[in-house]
């Protein structure tokens, strides 16, 4: 028996909310490419169990006026004679041959095999062009259309609780919270004070960076400045930032927020850059907030520079991670516990790593 027919438009809808923000790689499982592939293996019943298996030219070669043939007929002849020469496909196909690799290697490699949602027939050699990959029952599931509704949601979050990692799930979870309707951020600084930022993406990249990342990463943590759209002096401490001889006032080309560092000897100053949609430390970014430290006095090895995301998977770093300097560190809000190190060939960098090395031995 098949699978029951469902539309590729309502696959398309359905698995950005299988598989939502903080997923791996989600861009591949969540793409027209993947509704695509996902539609193709339950149009032949590629579903495991079944016994059958699809392969890239399953997708490739599909039409629109295939895939609306939904008899079971015309199903299981396309399954049975896509391979066979003499048999044609009607209509226009929806990919060209050389869209193979994608979908094996980005689609189904890294994508759904990744999370759980696809199986790889074990007996089939590397460098067979048999087909070989097939749907796992309890996502097809999912695509039932008189699955709808909270029964649709109950299932998918069930879904995810099994196969999601622990990791994943709670990239999942983060990105959720951060995306989460609410009248402002409220955000905690150090020293006990609290602000309210406007609601938005970089808000929430903000908030994470003062409460999580500066207390991940520095002794004893301050915020000398925040700043969000629309408004430059959010929280300025002009009084700590006097304390450390650092002169903001005068600068009107600050990042979105400075943190420092009171535990060493020589206070850390951490130049910090959100990013939701661009505005990464630069090279030239880089030299003109070294200006501002080197005009009050402050040796290079004191600073260190930040750019901070929401996720790996986010449009953001993809857009700017070609552009970011070499000697500074991305940070991502949804991985908390690590940072990313542009090492530039320094021996020792004058950096964050120094402190880091004493709290939390991430860098060698």
């Amino acid at each position: 028996m098949l699978p029951p027919y469902v539309s590729r438009l309502l696959i398309s809808e359905r698995l950005p909310l299988i598989f939502p923000e903080g997923t791996p790689n989600r861009s591949y499982c969540t793409r027209e490419l993947a509704a695509s592939t996902v539609f193709a293996m339950l149009y032949i019943g590629a579903v495991e169990g079944a016994d059958v298996w699809l392969g890239p030219v399953h997708v490739y070669r599909m039409t629109d006026t295939q895939a609306e043939d939904c008899c079971q007929n015309a199903r299981l002849s396309y399954r049975s004679n896509l391979r066979k020469k003499a048999f044609q496909v009607p209509g226009v196909r929806w990919y060209a041959d050389n869209t193979r690799e994608p979908i094996r290697d980005e689609t189904l490699r890294e994508g759904l095999l990744v999370v759980g949602a696809v199986l790889e027939r074990p007996d089939v050699p590397t460098t067979s062009g048999l087909p070989r990959y097939a749907l796992k029952a309890d996502l097809a599931a999912l695509f039932d259309p008189d699955l709808a509704g909270e029964d649709l949601s109950a299932a998918i979050l069930e879904w995810q609780e099994k196969h999601l990692s622990r990791s994943a799930r709670a990239r999942v979870s983060l990105m959720r919270a951060g995306t989460a309707g609410r009248e402002g951020v409220l955000v905690s600084f150090p020293n006990g004070d609290t602000r309210r930022l406007v609601s938005g993406p970089s808000s929430d990249i903000s908030k994470a960076v003062v409460e999580v990342f500066a207390a991940k990463f520095l002794e004893q943590p301050g915020v000398i400045w925040l700043s969000e759209s629309g408004n430059k002096v959010a929280h300025p401490d002009l009084q700590l930032a006097s304390v450390i001889g650092l002169d903001i006032e005068a600068q009107k080309n600050l990042p979105d927020l400075i943190l420092v560092d009171l535990g060493p000897i020589e206070p850390l100053i951490v130049f910090v850059e959100v990013v939701a949609t661009d505005g990464a430390i630069t090279p030239r970014r880089q030299e003109a907030l070294y200006a501002i430290t080197d005009k009050g006095g402050f040796s290079r090895s004191q600073v260190a520079f930040v750019t901070a995301y929401a996720d790996r998977e986010a449009a953001g770093f993809k857009k700017t991670i070609t552009g970011l300097a070499w000697g500074t560190f991305a940070w991502f809000m949804s991985e908390p516990d690590n940072l990313v190190l542009l090492q530039n060939g320094v021996s020792r960098l004058a950096s964050l790593n120094v402190f880091i090395e004493a709290k939390d031995p991430l860098i060698p």
